[in-house]
C-alpha cells in the first residue's frame, strides 16, 4: 500500500471531500450536455400538451401510485422494442410534470399501451384486474368509477402547468371545464392510458 493511499484511507474528511469532487465531476459530465441540447428540450413530432380529460387522468395515475409498479420508458434494446414498441426519446417527456419513467416493473411498461386495448377492457381491468388477467396481482380501483372530476380544480392545475412552460392556450383552459364535466376519475384514467402512444420520431428511429 502506498503512503499516499494510506493517508487517504485514514483521513475520513479528506476521503469525503474527494468522493464529493468525483461525484460532482460525474454529475457535470452527465447533466451539462443535456442543458445545452435543444433536442432534449424540444417536443418530439406529434407530442402536444395533454387535453383536459387526459391531463386529469394523469393526475389520478400519479395519485394512485401507478408508477410504483409500471414504468413508462422503453429502453433501446431489442427485447424491449419487440415487446413494448418503439423506444422512448427525450422529446416525449417535455410536458411531463413530473415524468413517469418509474424504477421497476412489477407490471408491464405502459409507454405504448395506448390503443392496444379497448376502453371497455381498461374499465374492467381497473375495476377488477383478475376478470381479464386471472394471475394478476394488481389491486382493483372500484372507487374511481364512483368519483366525479372537479372541472374547476383541473382548470386551475392546467393554469399552473402553463406557468411552468406547458403551452396551454386560453381556449384550452376554457375547454377544461366542459371537457371534464360529468366525467368520473375512471373515465379520465382510461383516457390517459389510451393517450400513451409512440410519437412520430420514436417510430421513425426504430424503423431505420
Amino acid at each position: 500500500m502506498s503512503k499516499q493511499h494510506e493517508v487517504l484511507e485514514k483521513n475520513v474528511g479528506l476521503m469525503a471531500i474527494l468522493i464529493a469532487v468525483v461525484v460532482s465531476i460525474g454529475g457535470i459530465v452527465e447533466i451539462v450536455p443535456l442543458i445545452f441540447s435543444a433536442q432534449a428540450a424540444d417536443p418530439a413530432p406529434g407530442v402536444v400538451p395533454d387535453p383536459p380529460l387526459v391531463f386529469a387522468g394523469r393526475d389520478i395515475y400519479v395519485r394512485e401510485g401507478c408508477y410504483n409498479c409500471h414504468s413508462q420508458m422503453v429502453r433501446p434494446f431489442r427485447a424491449e422494442t419487440e415487446r413494448y414498441g418503439p423506444f422512448a426519446v427525450a422529446g416525449e417527456f417535455v410536458y411531463d410534470r413530473p415524468f413517469q419513467w418509474g424504477s421497476k416493473r412489477t407490471g408491464p411498461d405502459l409507454a405504448r399501451v395506448g390503443g392496444r386495448y379497448s376502453d371497455d377492457w381498461h374499465r374492467i381491468h381497473l375495476l377488477d384486474p383478475r376478470d381479464v388477467v386471472p394471475e394478476s396481482n394488481m389491486p382493483a380501483y372500484p372507487w374511481l368509477a364512483e368519483r366525479e372530476l372537479d372541472p374547476l380544480q383541473i382548470q386551475r392545475h392546467m393554469r399552473g402547468h402553463r406557468r411552468l412552460g406547458v403551452p396551454y392556450t386560453d381556449a384550452d383552459l376554457a375547454d377544461a371545464v366542459t371537457a371534464t364535466a360529468d366525467k368520473t376519475e375512471l373515465d379520465a384514467l382510461i383516457a390517459y392510458l389510451q393517450s400513451l402512444t409512440a410519437p412520430t420520431a420514436a417510430t421513425e428511429l426504430t424503423q431505420r
